[in-house]
Order: structure tokens, then sequence, then C-alpha cells
């Protein structure tokens, strides 16, 4: 069949399965290298390679913008304009995606079919096309159409929606520029996702073969020999444990009631080698949780890279929210193929609390104490959707939930700390909750510890010299070796172009 052949719909269908796809494999890398999720590797350098990244260059490039544009030529012969209006919005959410990880990528040149070796465009051209995109996109869904899409995976149909999700993308692009102004334009407006019913996210489902249409993350860790390679981030466990986060209960499966090495409990060299080993010095100094979490939290820390023991059944695995697995009510038990939520979880790509922190971080610029109000308000909203996750497991035990009590104490004990918080306390406890919210997506994590260089509350990497923290990503090796007018980098140092803070290894403060 050429592309003159084809049906609109199936392109649109095809684009935003490839979409949902994309963004959630480079949020987890974003949220790896924050310490939302865990990352494997001791050294930034060789942590991810060139090749690691090639399947979600195709995928961009041939799986989303392509399809796009072939889409579009049959779509603008109907004036199917509300297919093309949502085609814009993932394309320029796509196109920053890759400034954001890779620096200045092919976009203008990218299409040509004629021309084997695109030039890349500046990081700040792209931008300003996917501005443009946005507003022509908003356009689009204002405007009369000949026909709806055959699927609307985000908002079935619900154009006033779209509109409020390619606003809430400028207001991404604007706060990673430093456009506080054109920020507050749109929250004056008031034309942007503020309640979590209008959030933009891809909801998967429980289908498990041809085709798997499970969360990758439940597909990978819901499996017959336990919770395949994923480990959870101590960080992030430790982290909503000690603050008595209503949270991690949702976020986090225990298999079983101990950790090795935990206080009372014997280690195991079998199970969990660094639980016979002491913390190396800079954890000692700095008074970080190291190997093994009290109440069976299971995971690993940053830049762990021991091999994987018969742990499956034992480890910490991924919950209810937001991948669809189980909830845990202490049952600790062995999670199972089809168990909980069986992968109907969800991949986030802009929520209503998410921009209650970015709203906070820009009141935060003039004044540290001005976002608190924010914080709360984005910290409520994320619990209040996350408990609505409970739903999805059938077997969970409802009587082991957070009351309302409880989540009213956690909110009012962050509450309370910020304002006992100096300046730099006050952006630590803002960007920890920010972090804990963004669980599923980890994009805005790693473009806002590039910002701010916030949380300085994350624990470093085991190795205590890892090199410098990456503000790049290398190029994938299919572009790199390919393409005529492609260099690949030397290392993960280059920045970005809205990234203008101190060059590595100053900045970050934590590695």
């Amino acid at each position: 069949m050429t592309p003159s052949q084809a049906d609109p719909n199936f392109l649109l269908n095809e684009i935003q399965e490839n979409f949902a796809r994309l963004v959630e494999s480079l949020g987890e890398t974003g949220s790896e290298v924050v310490r939302i999720e865990n990352m494997f590797g001791r050294n930034y350098q060789n942590n991810y390679s060139p090749a690691g990244f090639d399947g979600n260059w195709e995928s961009a490039y041939v799986g989303i913008l392509k399809n796009i544009q072939q889409m579009n030529v049959l779509a603008e012969e109907i004036g199917l304009t509300r297919h093309i209006g949502m085609g814009q919005v993932m394309e320029a959410y796509t196109i920053t995606l890759l400034v954001d990880y890779f620096g200045d990528v092919p976009y203008s040149e990218a299409l040509d079919e004629t021309n084997l070796n695109p030039a890349a465009d500046g990081g700040a051209a792209i931008y300003a096309a996917a501005d443009a995109l946005l507003d022509s996109a908003i356009t689009n869904f204002t405007n009369a159409s000949a026909g709806n899409p055959q699927y609307d995976f985000f908002y079935g149909f619900d154009w006033s929606k779209w509109v409020l999700a390619a606003n809430t993308l400028k207001m991404r692009l604007a706060i990673n520029t430093g456009d506080f102004a054109g920020f507050n334009a749109i929250v004056n407006s008031g034309n942007y996702i503020q309640d979590s019913a209008d959030d933009f996210q891809f909801q998967w489902a429980t289908n498990d073969v041809q085709p798997d249409t499970r969360h990758p993350n439940y597909a990978a860790s819901y499996t017959s020999s336990g919770a395949g390679g994923d480990y959870m981030s101590i960080w992030l466990m430790n982290l909503m444990q000690e603050s008595a986060d209503p949270r991690i209960r949702f976020y986090f499966y225990r298999q079983t009631a101990e950790t090795p090495g935990a206080p009372g409990v014997d280690p195991n060299e079998e199970t969990l080698g660094c639980s016979l080993t002491f913390p190396p010095n800079h954890y000692l100094a700095g008074g970080y949780a190291y190997c093994s979490l009290e109440n069976g939290y299971w995971g690993r820390n940053h830049g762990s890279d021991e091999g994987i023991p018969p742990d499956g059944f034992l480890r910490t695995a991924h919950g209810v929210y937001p991948v669809g697995g189980n909830y845990d009510d202490s049952r600790f038990e062995g999670i199972a193929v089809g168990s909980g939520g069986a992968g109907a979880g969800i991949t986030p790509m802009l929520l209503a609390s998410w921009v209650d922190f970015w709203k906070a971080e820009v009141a935060m610029a003039t004044s540290p104490a001005a976002g608190k109000q924010n914080i709360l308000d984005g910290m409520a909203k994320s619990i209040a959707k996350v408990r609505t996750f409970l739903n999805l497991d059938p077997d969970a035990d409802t009587s082991v939930t957070p009351l309302d009590a409880d989540v009213n104490a956690f909110i009012a004990s962050i509450d309370a700390a910020f304002d006992a918080a100096d300046d730099t306390g006050k952006m630590n406890i803002m960007a920890e909750q920010f972090f804990v919210a963004l669980r599923g997506n980890g994009h805005d994590g790693f473009n806002f510890y590039r910002r701010t260089g916030f949380p300085r509350t994350v624990e470093p990497n085991l190795e205590p010299d890892p090199g410098a923290f990456i503000r790049s990503f290398f190029y994938p090796a299919n572009y790199a070796n390919t393409n005529s007018n492609a260099t690949q980098k030397t290392g993960v140092t280059d920045q970005v172009f809205w990234d203008t803070n101190p060059s590595s290894p100053s900045f970050p403060p934590a590695n």
C-alpha cells in the first residue's frame, strides 16, 4: 500500500501508541538519573550507550514524525482538522523531548526523503517550532472538522481538553526557557490543566498477547519468575517511608516483610550481597540509607551495578500506581502474571499536580516562601489521583488503606516543615515532593534538576567518582554513525540550549 492509499485513522492510531511508548521509555530514563527510579551502573558516561537509544530515535522519527507527515497529507485533503491538531500536539511534545534529552537534533530537514543526511537544528529553533505547532493545534481543535478520529486514546474527542493540554505543554516550554512572563500569561488565562480530570495521560489495558496492551513496566516486571529486572529506588522509598507518605503503598508492592541487613534482620549473601558490606565512606558521611530499608522495602541504591540474585519473589515490585500492579495491603505474597490491575496503568504526560509544582517554582524564584500553597495543592492532587488506583486491584484488602486523617496529617507535616526550613530547605522540600508526584514519567524531574540543582537531598552515586552528571545523553548510534552531518558527543556534559547553569561537575551539586 502506498502512503496515498493509507487511512488517516489507522495512521493516527499508530502515532498515538508509538508516542505513548516513546514518552514512557524516555521518561523512565529521566527517572533513573534523578533517583525516582533505580539507575543501574556507576559511571554516568558509560551507563547509557548510544545504541541503547536507537529504538527511541526510530520511534520518534519514523513511528511518530513521519507518520504524522503522511497523515497530514491525507487529513488536509478532506478537512480532518482534529486529526491534524492531535498530531501537532504529539509532534511538539516529541521534538522538545528529543531536545531535552539530546540537544540539537534534525527537524527541519529530517523528513525529506531525498536527504539522507539531515542537518541538526538548534534547540531554540525547535522549541520555537513546537510553540507554533501548539498554537496551530489550538486553532485546529476549535475549528470545524470533517470528522472525528476513529480513536482518541487520550481525551475521547473532548477537544476542549486537548486545548488545555496544548497550553500546558506551552507552559513547560516557557518554564524551561525561563520565560516566566509567558508562563504566567497562560496561568492568568486559566486555559490549562488545573484539574486531574483533565490530565494528559495514556491509558494502558490488560491484554497480554497479540498485542500486549499492558503498561510496559507491568509486562516487564509481573512475570512468572517474579519482578523481572526492575529494582525500586531506595532513595524514593526511604523518603516516602520516613515522611509517612500515603502514596507509598500505591507506588510499591512489598513481597516480603523484611529486607536482609535491616535493623534486627540477618544479612543474606545469596539474595542481597550488600547486606554483608559496609556503606561507602561518602554514604556514611552523608547519612544516606544504604542497601536495606525497614519493613520490607527492598530496592537498590543509585548506581548499584550488582548482578541479579534469586530475589524475584522477594524484592519490592512496582505497585498499582502507575503501572497497574498490586496494591500493598501487607499481604506479603509473591507477584503473579495478571495480578493486581493486570497492567491497566497509565503513562502520565502532563498532570494537574505537576503544573502546581511549576507554579511553585516560578513563585519561589522571587521569594522561596511564596510557593507553599502551590506545593500543598500539587501534593493534594497527586495523592487524590493515586488513591483512585486502589480500585484496580480486586484482591486488595481495602481496610489497609490510608485514611483522610492520614493524608491530612502528612500534608500538615510538610506544611510545618516548609515553614521551619531556611530558603535552601524550602527548595529541597518542594523538589522532593515534585519528584514523588512525578513517578511514572521523570522527564520533568530531569529537566528540573538541571534547571535548579534541587533537591540537594538525593543520595549520591554509590561510586565516589562517577563522572559528571548527565546534562544531555549521547546521540543514538543509528544517527551518529550513519549521518555524515552528525558528530557524536565526547561525553555527557554537553548542555541543552536552555541549561545555562554552570558546567559539570560543579552543577548539579549531588552526583
